[in-house]
This record gives C-alpha cells, structure tokens and sequence, in this order.
C-alpha cells in the first residue's frame, strides 16, 4: 500500500477536488446511472466545492501522490435531524478511480475520524446508495455498520438509487 500526504483543502485545490469528485462517481455509478451522475455540469461542481472550502462546511481534506490531488473527504457534524450534537458525519470521500484499493481512502478515513475527534465527535454516520459494493466494503472494513431501518430513495441526476446509513463509533 501506497502512503499518502493528506492535507486541509487549500482555495486552490476546488478544481481538482471537483475533477476527483466527477471522475470517481462516473466510475462508481456508471452501471446504474450511465449519464446521471455527470449531468452535474462541472462548474457547479467546483462552485460546490470552492464554498466548501472556503466556509469549512464539510470541511475537506485532500490527499495527495507528490504535488497531485488523487483523493479528498468532506465530513462535519451530522446533518441528519435527529442526530446527536456528537454525531458526525463524512459527507463525501472520492478517490480517483485510477488510485482505488492503495490505501488512499483509508488515509483520507483517518484525516476525516481524526478531525471529527477532535470536533468532540464521539460517532460518526455515511449515506451510501445500496449499489456501490465498492465502497459498502471499504466502510464495513472501517467499522461501520449498516443501520438497516434507514433505508431511503435518494435522486441522483434523475435516476432513483436506494441509500442506507452506516455508522460507527470514533473510539
């Protein structure tokens, strides 16, 4: 396994952050969802992520192969209603589909539990559409469970794909 610099997202890094996100959800969803998931036009991608960035909600660390972003986690308090005031949650984490399965999530993981900690997180909680195996595994293999009455249809670019949420305790 490849070892990974992670780092707090500078205002610089929007346009790769978004090119990450694009990249890897065209990969991930692609079998479900061929046009879906890249009908968000990539301006309102990095717009999302610029403000991201800029304001810290999610915050978002980026990790890196040298100079170059190949990954990045957004995460923050949840934002499930009902959740406790120390409840996190990891909005987003992409890794570009070339570097998938070299440890560059598992960095961007630690970054993301270790950041929520220090936030006074005691758990953390991820939304996950049921038909990305790939990174249900990966979140399994982190320790999350699946709370199976959380079940929900959410709407990405036009096609219904059915979520469930996992979570996990940051000790």
């Amino acid at each position: 396994m490849t070892t990974y610099q992670v780092r707090p997202a500078a205002d610089k890094d929007a346009d790769a952050v978004a090119a990450v996100h694009a990249s890897s959800s065209h990969a991930a969803y692609e079998a479900v969802a061929p046009e879906g998931v890249q009908s968000l036009p990539m301006e309102k991608r990095r717009a999302f992520w610029r403000d991201a960035i800029e304001y810290g909600e999610p915050l978002v660390h980026v990790a890196l192969e040298g100079s170059k972003i190949i990954g990045f986690v957004g995460y923050d308090r949840s934002r499930d209603p009902k959740s406790k005031p120390t409840t996190g949650e990891i909005w987003a984490l992409y890794v570009d589909p070339a570097r998938w399965d070299t440890g560059a999530g598992l960095a961007l993981w630690d970054a993301a539990r270790e950041g929520l900690i220090e936030e006074g997180c005691t758990e953390v909680t991820v939304w996950m559409p049921l038909c990305n195996e790939r990174a249900l595994r990966f979140l399994e293999l982190a320790g999350f469970k699946r709370e199976l009455n959380t079940a929900k249809t959410a709407v990405m670019g036009g096609v219904k794909l059915e979520e469930i949420r996992l979570k996990r305790p940051l000790d």
